[in-house]
């Protein structure tokens, strides 16, 4: 068996990894002020001199899965105002486009156990420029591109340092580090290096007061003591390093501006390099919190190793095998790779998906959130919540996190978001289907799921509602581990089925204003797509009735029909379940024909398009006639299920056959059931032929949606004529915009008027082979619009596909479009190889845009690369 899948099936070798934040300031658990300001509580300047409450962060850090040690690296070039030991970037407030890192780092490789990690950072040589950073984003508006750490000039001459940090397990908790420091300037440049250990601090807040301790008696040898920690020793080649000792406290004097007794803090370190403060490091050589201090000199084009070793073994030479062990980690990974990309033949699509796979690997966190405990506040150190201003997730006092979990980005958004999560999910499969099944079920639990049956949007606000991909995910995770293990991981599926059968309700409870199979559920996830905040509460009950969250109702009630028919085959009672979802998924779908007698449907005929409608109180109804991904998300309710399926069903079988032939005026509304597709396919769709074709139509148009790099979010007619709606006597203009938002709707980070996002792009293709997989070569459109050439809608697929992989190939002249036109980023050798996997896209350009670090929904173009990559379809 292959050495890494071998270890996937004993969960210990699990139990440490880079589950260290990026950044652990500025998030909402962190945040103790009366004003909901998590930005303005915690910051990046107080982060170096405050102990957090609630988890840690570092430089390519890791830890146990509970937290209880953690192990990171710190750098200062001995220019900077601090030592670097973390990422530096803007908060909300700070960013002309909203939160922003503003550090280079990459990637580059990683094993679902973690035996063998590697990353790079971009250190600058010369004095980090954090002031520049904040006082340029802060100047420019809305309408001016972000101030980037390369305009700052810092890279030019390649005047800085490649530090590549490198992981490799001998065992499950036996980590040999070593990392490698390139000088890429022609001056030698002086570093300091700061491999660093701390417990993250749990006895200060008066739930407990076990504090372990770091200690160290000989150069080269830091010794741990922790009752619950196999780890004993961190160790360094140079057993001529020195060791520094601080306490992971808060600094009052700096953070609460009040005198202390206690002595040394947890930016002791800091002070003693950078403020020559001796006095605030522990000569008695204890604390909580250590580094070894490496300070050197790296040759101009020169290069220098550094290794270390974190064990639970006391021995005399911790390095005696080093060398073989990484070698043959390096080579088990690379084992685990061929196995995976065993049928794609070109080598920049096995770099783009290895490197895509590495993000989400190294974007795992432990994450830690008791509510209760939050808004209560600690028995020591912190007030309680002040229930007289604003205070964020009261409704969720049941939610208890400390698990491990797959983040969007472990800088800019260091924080579990439900439908993120779904989409990393499915690229996860391919790499270890256990941690994709593990993570969809985690949502589920108790401890997470709402008493209601809501599940928890995003730590910003709980409360808020994504859209129901849950159960998607759940079933596509089922079959890739199904094809991937030869058996179906029945009691996986059940499982969750039986969690989302709550969450079903709450939705159809909660979001179906009047009863009417129309449901709503405010932004749903896209932000300012509209062009009103569609949590707007509206004079006299106006309300808005929204296509795209009566879409996505009917694909869960159509993906919960799914699962239900699939475990029909191993439990008959679920086939009760499964006739209940069909019936569920024809209202709604009659509901978004129409709304009855003296109402417009969510459909424009005219248009062949589905649109918003604002609902008014005198029972009237204005069709919010936007072009939007809104319109294209009915494409997400199809179905198709093979007869042989059926066969197996006898009594759903039966009573579908009477639903349909006892309810015809819900029948007619989809594509037609009971005619057989190709092959003895059934098809099940809120779109029928006619209907499907005007959509895409529209979504092939390069005037339109169709953009080189994928399908746009909005329509691009709205560059040159905006659109203008009128409600309440104010005047509401959406224009189409490629990239950053112009507006600060929620907060104007991020947009979806233009640019590509992978999560609907990813869906659009997985739809389009699903109506394939039923219509054939008998349902062809002109692609793209207006092109003269007729495809099939495979051959669609499969051509998107390519568009959203070209954001990350090199073209004919070298350059990738995520790079957005750098020189630098596209043809220095030591840039033009790693990618970046942004947030969203440019809808014109594919520049990247938003979070930049391994966004982990962008992975699934290592999903879409899986299958079929090698060519354009004929």
């Amino acid at each position: 068996m292959i050495a890494e899948k071998e270890r996937m099936l004993d969960e210990k070798w699990k139990k440490w990894g880079p589950y260290v934040s990026n950044r652990q300031w500025g998030t909402v658990r962190e945040d103790y002020s009366s004003n909901g300001n998590a930005w303005g509580h915690t910051t990046y300047s107080d982060a170096i001199s405050r102990a957090y409450r609630w988890s840690e962060d570092g430089i390519a850090g890791i830890c146990d899965s509970k937290q209880r040690l953690c192990f990171a690296f710190s750098f200062w070039n001995r220019k900077d105002k601090m030592i670097k030991e973390r990422f530096f970037g803007l908060s909300n407030h700070e960013g002309n486009h909203g939160e922003d890192v503003k550090e280079l780092y990459y990637y580059l490789d990683n094993t679902p156990t973690h035996s063998y990690m590697k990353m790079v950072y971009k250190y600058p040589i010369q004095e980090f420029p954090y002031d520049e950073l904040v006082a340029e984003n802060g100047r420019r508006s809305k309408h001016d591109p972000e101030f980037e750490l390369l305009d700052t000039g810092i890279f030019n001459d390649n005047n800085y340092f490649d530090i590549f940090i490198e992981y490799a397990k001998i065992n499950h908790d036996d980590f040999l580090i070593r990392i490698v420091v390139e000088n890429r300037s022609t001056q030698k440049a002086p570093l300091v290096i700061l491999p660093t250990i701390w417990f993250r601090n749990n006895w200060n807040w008066g739930h407990g007061n076990y504090e372990p301790q770091l200690k160290s008696s000989v150069n080269g040898v830091i010794n741990i003591d922790h009752h619950s920690i196999p780890l004993k020793r961190l160790y360094s080649r140079d057993q001529s390093s020195i060791a520094l000792f601080c306490n992971n406290e808060t600094n009052p004097a700096k953070i609460l501006n009040t005198v202390s007794t206690a002595k040394f803090f947890k930016d002791g370190i800091n002070d003693f390099l950078i403020q020559n403060n001796t006095n605030a490091i522990n000569k008695d050589q204890c604390g909580t919190k250590a580094c070894f201090l490496i300070d050197t000199e790296i040759e101009a084009k020169g290069s220098k190793i550094f290794e270390f070793r974190l064990s639970p073994h006391e021995m005399e030479d911790a390095f005696f095998n080093f060398d073989d062990i990484f070698s043959l980690r390096k080579a088990e990974a690379n084992e685990f790779y061929s196995s995976i990309q065993r049928e794609i033949n070109d080598e920049e699509e096995k770099n783009v998906q290895r490197q895509a796979f590495a993000g989400l690997l190294w974007n795992k966190q432990f994450y830690h959130y008791n509510v209760s405990k939050w808004l209560k506040g600690d028995i020591k150190s912190e007030n309680p919540r002040n229930f007289n201003h604003y205070v964020r997730n009261t409704e969720w006092e049941h939610m208890q996190n400390k698990d491990v979990i797959s983040m969007p980005d472990k800088w800019e958004y260091p924080w579990f978001a439900t439908w993120d999560l779904a989409f990393h999910c499915v690229p996860f499969a391919i790499l270890d289907s256990g941690f994709a099944k593990h993570q969809l079920k985690l949502l589920t639990k108790e401890w997470y799921i709402h008493p209601n049956g809501q599940l928890p949007a995003y730590e910003w606000d709980f409360s808020d509602v994504n859209p129901p991909v849950h159960a998607w995910s759940t079933f596509r995770v089922f079959k890739i581990d199904e094809k991937l293990n030869g058996k179906p991981d029945i009691p996986f599926l059940e499982s969750v089925f039986q969690k989302l059968l709550l969450n079903f309700t709450w939705w159809v409870n909660r979001k179906d204003k009047n009863g009417k199979n129309v449901f709503g559920g405010g932004f749903l996830g896209l932000d300012n797509i509209g062009a009103f905040d569609r949590n707007m509460n509206f004079k006299n009950g106006d309300h808005l009735e929204q296509a795209d969250g009566t879409s996505w109702m009917a694909m869960y009630a159509l993906n919960m029909m799914r699962i239900s028919m699939e475990l029909s085959l191993y439990n008959p009672i679920y086939e009760d379940m499964a006739i209940k979802f069909f019936e569920h998924y024809l209202y709604i779908a009659a509901a978004m024909d129409n709304l009855g007698e003296t109402k417009n449907g969510l459909w424009n005929e005219e248009d062949g398009f589905f649109y918003d409608l604002l609902q008014l109180n005198n029972g009237d109804s204005v069709s919010l006639k936007l072009r939007s991904i809104v319109g294209l998300i009915p494409m997400f309710a199809v179905e198709v299920v093979e007869h042989e399926l059926l066969e197996k069903l006898p009594n759903f079988r039966k009573r579908m056959d009477w639903i349909l032939n006892n309810k015809p005026e819900l029948a007619n509304l989809v594509s037609h059931w009971e005619v057989e597709g190709r092959g003895g396919k059934l098809l099940m769709s809120v779109l029928r032929k006619n209907r499907l074709t005007r959509v895409l139509n529209r979504m092939v148009d390069e005037n339109e949606f169709l953009s080189d790099f994928g399908i746009r979010s909005m329509s691009k007619v709205y560059a040159e004529n905006p659109y203008v709606f009128s409600v309440d006597g104010k005047d509401f203009t959406v224009k189409y915009t490629p990239a950053e938002s112009d507006s600060s709707m929620f907060g104007g980070n991020s947009n979806w008027r233009g640019p590509i996002w992978f999560p609907i792009n990813f869906l659009i293709v997985e739809s389009l082979q699903r109506f394939f997989y039923y219509y054939g070569d008998n349902l062809q459109i002109e692609y793209p619009a207006k092109s003269g050439a007729m495809r099939n809608l495979d051959y669609v697929a499969t051509d998107l596909s390519q568009r959203l992989y070209s954001i990350f190939k090199s073209d004919e002249k070298g350059n990738r479009a995520f790079n957005g036109g750098n020189d630098l980023l596209n043809h220095n050798e030591f840039f033009k190889n790693y990618i970046m996997f942004h947030e969203y896209f440019n809808g014109d350009t594919g520049k990247g845009i938003g979070a930049s670090h391994q966004t982990g929904w962008t992975a699934t173009i290592a999903k879409l690369i899986q299958p079929r990559m090698g060519s354009r379809p004929r």
